[in-house]
């Protein structure tokens, strides 16, 4: 089972029609995002695919805010 969870709301696809997707993840364990693009190392997105993955990358970072923000923070040294 994977730690990460895509966000089910982005549906970015590159302007090509070859199949290639982005995915915008958390890790619910420690709250890092990891942004994948599919099948390739490059992606070619129309402005609103850009868009959808800008907001997916924001939610993300709003949901790792609220999951560091619940663990402890290391004592000064």
């Amino acid at each position: 089972m994977s730690a990460f969870s895509s966000d089910p709301a982005l549906n970015a696809q590159e302007v090509t029609g070859n199949g290639t997707e982005v995915d915008v993840a958390a890790n619910l364990l420690n709250g890092d995002i990891r942004l994948s693009i599919l099948w390739t190392q490059e992606i070619l997105l129309s402005p609103d695919s850009a868009d959808q993955v800008a907001q997916a990358l924001q939610r993300a970072a709003a949901q790792s805010r609220k999951i560091t923000a619940n663990e402890p923070q290391p004592k000064p040294e």
